[in-house]
């Protein structure tokens, strides 16, 4: 019986719910699993004002500092001179873990998300260079660079990852 025990316990131990690969550099949280513990200054090095090139245009994304348990952010995409949309972005604690939240607008702030939708990403998973949050992640390369891994729907339902490279 206590073979059995000890067989069960190793196991259960080397057998990981909290996370699966979604695509490329991005995790996904097992339906299994909750979000891991963290606080908001465990992602504080995202804060800065930070520009990319993407979607055949220039991107922006500036984050606040940490403060009242939440950082924000605001993000937009530019092609031609026009703004084609914006993004209000926050990352919080909530139930002792982290989720990012968003809302996209089009260029005149028409909302793209019902009034009381966002865009959730629960918290799957933090290293010391990276948050991967489930379908996004953010990988710190310096203090001045970030790469930002994003997993889109497409139109005929597949998902696909983008890479924003940032650079404040």
């Amino acid at each position: 019986m206590k073979n059995f025990i000890a067989l069960l316990l190793a196991c259960i131990a080397g057998f990981s719910f909290a996370q699966k690969q979604a695509s490329g550099d991005i995790l996904a949280l097992d339906s299994l699993s909750s979000s891991p513990k963290a606080k908001i200054a465990d992602v504080a090095w995202i804060a800065g004002e930070w520009k990319g090139a993407a979607f055949g245009g220039i991107v922006e994304e500036n984050w606040s500092q940490p403060s009242g348990d939440s950082m924000m952010a605001a993000f937009k995409l530019i092609v031609d001179g026009k703004v084609v949309f914006y993004e209000i972005e926050v990352i919080r604690e909530v139930n002792e873990s982290l989720i990012l939240q968003l809302k996209h607008f089009n260029g005149d702030l028409k909302g793209w998300e019902t009034k009381d939708e966002t865009v959730d990403f629960p918290l799957v998973k933090i290293t010391e260079d990276a948050v991967y949050f489930d379908g996004m992640t953010f990988e710190k390369i310096s203090a001045t660079e970030m790469n930002v891994y994003v997993l889109i729907s497409q139109k005929d339902g597949s998902k696909k990852q983008f890479k924003f490279n940032y650079k404040k």
